[in-house]
């Protein structure tokens, strides 16, 4: 199963789960991240995957927050240490289809 990358706007997504994986299984299955600190002006995240699911017009991303070195300075864990993952949507029905694609 292949999300593709999303390039809509994320604005106005909020938080709908967690997922626990590593960065290593996220790299596997999607990629480079779309995103990376140098992206983001407000410095919580470190690296962020933008998706569709191409058979539905559902749109999430995947993002640390506030827990990398992009935050934390020397104190935050490296990108590739990361196991705790947040899910960012406009519906929590995204959680499940990015757990099974994680999962397979």
């Amino acid at each position: 199963m292949k999300l593709e990358k999303n390039k809509n706007d994320m604005n106005g997504s909020y938080l709908v789960g967690q997922i626990k994986t590593t960065y290593k299984n996220l790299y596997d299955k999607f990629g480079h991240p779309h995103f990376v600190a140098s992206d983001f002006r407000d410095g919580k995240i470190d690296v962020e995957w933008s998706l569709r699911f191409p058979w539905t017009s559902d749109v999430c991303t995947i993002y640390n927050w506030k827990n990398g070195k992009n935050y934390l300075g020397d104190r935050g864990q490296e990108v590739e240490s990361i196991t705790n993952w947040n899910i960012g949507g406009y519906n929590s029905k995204v959680v499940p289809m990015i757990k099974e694609v994680i999962n397979k």
